[in-house]
Parts: C-alpha cells; sequence; structure tokens
C-alpha cells in the first residue's frame, strides 16, 4: 500500500452534487485538504455524477461556489483540469465500461442473472438457517446452458465482482488493523442490468486512474473498504491500478440525541452558515475539532496553523458532536482576529439590501466606521451586526415590546427627563462626556449607572443590550439623540 511522505501524497474530495453541501461533507473536505497541504501533496476535487436521477447542475455549481468560499483550492478537476481529465464520472462511462470488460475478460467479475424474488427467498432461507445473508454465488459457474435459458427469459443481468475466499486484513490510519472474512463479504454488483456502472465500481476505478495514494472518507463507507481493496488487486494484475491507497475512515459527525447528522438535520447544510454570517475560517477551525485537535489546551488556531500539524492518524476515532453553541463562540473569535478593516468590508452584505431594513440612501459610510470596532467586539456572526446598528440609519429605532416593558419601569420618565436635561449640555465629542452626564441623572434618582442608561439606551435603540451606548451616542449625534429621548418621554406619557 501507500505511504504518506512527500509530495507522493494524492488525495480526493469527490462529493456528489446532490442537494446543500453539508457540514460533514465539508469535514471530510477539510481533512483531505489540510493532509495534501501539509505533506506537500495533491488534492484531486472529482465530482461523482452518474445518478441522473439526483444530480443536479444547479448542485454541482453549488460545490464549486462553497468549495472557494471556504478557500479551498484543488490541484486537479473542475475549472483547473489535469492530466486524468476529465474529473466528472458521468464524462468517464467509457472508461468503466472499458474496465468492466477486462475484469469479465480475466474472471475477476461474472454476470448475475438471479432476480430480486430470488435473492430475497434466498436471503431469508439463509437468515432463517442462521447463515450469512449476503449473496450466496449462485450464478458465480453457470454453464453456457444455464445462461442461454437465462438469455431465452428474457433476463438482463448485472455485472459481479468476485470476491476471494480469503480474509482481507489492512490497517486503517485512523482505526489501525481491521480483518474481514469472506463471509461477511460477498460477491457485489458493479454494474447495473441497464449498463450503468455503480459506486462500488467508479469510485476505486477513479482512484486507481487518478493515482490516489490515501483515501480519507466518512466511517460510514468502512464496510465498503474490503471490496475495493479485492477489486484493487484485480486492477493491478490487469494493469489498470498501480497500488493500493491507504485508507483513514473519519468518525460521525453527531446531532442532537446522538444521532448521525444527515442533510434533513437544518443544522447540516453549509448554506445556513453563510447565510448567517460565519467566517470560512471560523466554521472550518469549529469543524477541525471534530475528531481532531491541535492541542489539548487550544481551540482557536488559524487555518495555516492547522495545516502545519495536521496529521490524519491523529483523528480520534470516536462520533464527534456538533455544538453550534461552541462553533458560533470559535467564529466570535475568529471575527475579533480580523483586521477591522477587514471586519468592515465582511459585514458589507448586511449593510445592504436585501438584508438592511434601511434604505441605501440612509447608509452613511462615516457612522460605520465609527461603530465597526466596536460591534467587532460584540458579534458571534456578522448577521447581527443590522440590528446592532439599524438604530443609526433607521429614521426611528425599531422598540422590541420586551425591552421596552423590561426598562421603562416606574420612574423612568423621570430618569430620561433629568438624563437630557444633562445631555443637552454634555460635550457631545466625547463619549466620556456624555456617560458622565447619564451617571449623574443616575445618582440623582438613586440609581447605578447599569439601572440608570437602560431607559436612554433603548429610547434611542430600541434595545436593551447593543454597542456600547456613550459611543453610540455621539455617532448618532446630539440632535437625533435627544429627539429619540423626547419621543419616548411622549410615549411614556400617553
Amino acid at each position: 500500500m501507500a505511504s504518506a511522505s512527500g509530495s507522493s501524497v494524492r488525495v480526493r474530495f469527490c462529493p456528489s452534487p446532490t442537494g446543500n453541501p453539508h457540514v460533514g461533507l465539508v469535514r471530510t473536505a477539510l481533512f483531505n485538504w489540510a493532509f495534501a497541504k501539509h505533506h506537500g501533496g495533491t488534492l484531486v476535487f472529482r465530482i461523482e455524477d452518474t445518478d441522473a436521477a439526483r444530480d443536479s447542475e444547479e448542485s454541482y455549481n453549488q460545490l464549486l461556489d462553497s468549495m472557494r468560499w471556504l478557500g479551498f483550492d484543488w490541484d486537479e478537476g473542475p475549472e483547473v483540469g489535469g492530466p486524468h481529465a476529465p474529473y466528472r464520472q458521468s464524462q468517464r462511462m467509457d472508461i468503466y465500461q472499458d474496465v468492466t470488460r477486462k475484469l469479465l475478460d480475466g474472471g475477476h467479475a461474472y454476470h448475475c442473472y438471479c432476480s430480486q424474488e430470488e435473492l430475497d427467498t434466498r436471503r431469508e432461507a439463509a437468515r432463517a438457517a442462521g447463515r450469512p445473508s449476503g449473496y450466496d454465488g449462485h450464478c458465480r459457474e453457470l454453464t453456457a446452458a444455464q445462461v442461454e435459458e437465462y438469455k431465452a427469459q428474457g433476463r438482463e443481468p448485472i455485472v459481479r465482482f468476485r470476491m476471494p475466499d480469503e480474509p482481507i486484513t489492512f490497517t486503517d490510519l485512523v482505526r489501525g488493523e481491521i480483518t474481514y472474512l469472506p463471509e461477511n463479504v460477498p460477491d457485489y454488483g458493479i454494474v447495473r442490468a441497464n449498463g450503468a456502472p455503480l459506486y462500488t465500481l467508479v469510485n476505486p476505478v477513479d482512484d486507481a486512474l487518478m493515482e490516489i495514494t490515501h483515501v480519507l472518507r466518512g466511517e460510514d463507507l468502512l464496510s465498503s473498504t474490503p471490496r475495493q481493496i479485492a477489486l484493487y488487486k484485480a486492477l493491478i494484475e490487469l494493469g489498470v491500478a498501480k497500488e493500493i491507497p491507504v485508507f483513514g475512515h473519519l468518525p460521525y459527525v453527531m446531532g442532537e440525541g446522538n444521532k448521525k447528522l444527515s442533510k434533513r438535520d437544518p443544522q447540516s447544510s453549509l448554506n445556513l452558515y453563510r447565510e448567517r454570517g460565519f467566517l470560512p475560517e471560523g466554521l472550518l477551525n469549529y469543524l477541525s475539532l471534530l475528531g481532531w485537535s491541535l492541542s489539548a489546551d487550544q481551540d482557536v488556531f488559524s487555518i495555516d496553523e492547522m495545516v502545519a500539524a495536521f496529521d490524519v492518524t491523529d483523528v480520534n476515532p470516536n462520533p464527534a458532536r456538533f455544538d453550534l453553541k461552541k462553533c458560533e463562540a470559535i467564529n466570535a473569535d475568529h471575527i475579533r482576529m480580523l483586521d477591522v478593516k477587514d471586519f468592515a468590508e465582511r459585514c458589507r452584505p448586511w449593510l445592504q439590501a436585501p438584508h438592511a431594513p434601511w434604505a441605501p440612501e440612509a447608509f452613511d459610510e462615516t457612522k460605520w466606521q465609527a461603530v465597526a470596532p466596536h460591534a467587532q467586539t460584540r458579534l458571534k456572526v456578522l448577521s447581527e451586526i443590522t440590528d446592532n446598528v439599524d438604530f443609526l440609519f433607521l429614521p426611528e429605532p425599531v422598540f422590541d415590546e420586551a425591552s421596552w416593558n423590561k426598562a421603562m419601569k416606574e420612574g423612568s420618565d423621570a430618569l430620561l427627563r433629568t438624563a437630557r436635561e444633562n445631555l443637552a449640555a454634555a460635550d457631545w465629542t466625547s463619549a466620556e462626556s456624555l456617560k458622565e452626564a447619564v451617571l449623574a441623572a443616575g445618582e440623582a434618582h438613586g440609581l447605578k449607572l447599569g439601572k440608570a442608561q437602560a431607559p436612554v439606551r433603548v429610547a434611542v435603540t430600541g434595545r436593551t443590550v447593543g454597542l456600547p451606548l456613550f459611543e453610540s451616542l455621539e455617532v448618532l449625534g446630539k440632535e437625533k439623540s435627544l429627539a429619540r429621548i423626547d419621543a419616548a418621554l411622549a410615549r411614556l406619557a400617553g
């Protein structure tokens, strides 16, 4: 088998273009990409699109867009090309037909004429007798007369691969040595009766022809590995393959209730994280922790740091649970790590239509640049910026009734009148002066700053939490701020 040394490393990421990309799929792509980068090797991006009923061009384009957004570059594949093109399986059908002929001619595969009903009947009988219920080899050694009889009945055969009658042992990079006994790995189909090749054929054939040295994939595919190893040996004998790749099966990503995170789980969709404003750096940092760690005491790190340290043999084989709150916390750390100018630009999509609730002409770049450093320390995801700064660009604040009722308690009107009087006399070029004005108003009513500023914040911004109040007042300006306090007093009086 291959070894993980030097630039000879060749790995692949080969998704099917069905539906939205899944975070488990992204974790697999990340580990392959990091492994290739760490070893100075090659990442092959291949599209497994032989299922015409489920694959779509929209999903294909979405896959490419997602890979670009995540920052993954590939050495061979769509839009890049390479010596093993084409990199879409739907364009490689003649290759699979040729390999199938060689397998049949070499005795490594055979035609199976069993009907589904016959297979089911024999499987039930095997289960009842306590025997393995896989394919029983019924068509392995058919005579010419039997074949002619099946053809006369109009039966269309599938092609089955002939598994060796011996144990298959391999060393998994994540799980160590694994052995499968022959009775647990029966002959299996590689081509449908209509001539369409199955995943069980096209995946290892492409890996062989593209000279993949390491296959890093989800543990749900572990049971197919002995089949693929046997097929590789046949392909080597036929001169199609050069070597058997090394396998590493990555742990499941678990969702709620400790069940495998599926495409149907809302939190599995990559698009959800893009729409909420996760940074690629933050999301990838978190996904890398689902089975791997940089060190015992460091959860937050850059992608470059991950690549420098990544070794697939350090991946934990146990299932990893997806924790959305931790993912958000790590993303928040990455937001704070950005240069403030970079942060301001990355927020731009949420400051414009269709995300922004204000008119385009109401947006003020100077105000945005002034509050951006304060906003940067408060966001978990970029989409939160809209609610944090809407008070600056809307003609009046959007009141959250729960926040209003929480802040505007008995006596709030008196406090607001005093605060307004103090603020009217304050220096509006100094956030500290505005703080002193509200602090003095609170003292006059027997309140500490925290209690005193709550009614002012809600009157001006509409919310009980948000950007630093006094910096916000300074940026909004004296006229608008006092007018909003007046409006709040009128509402209280009403």
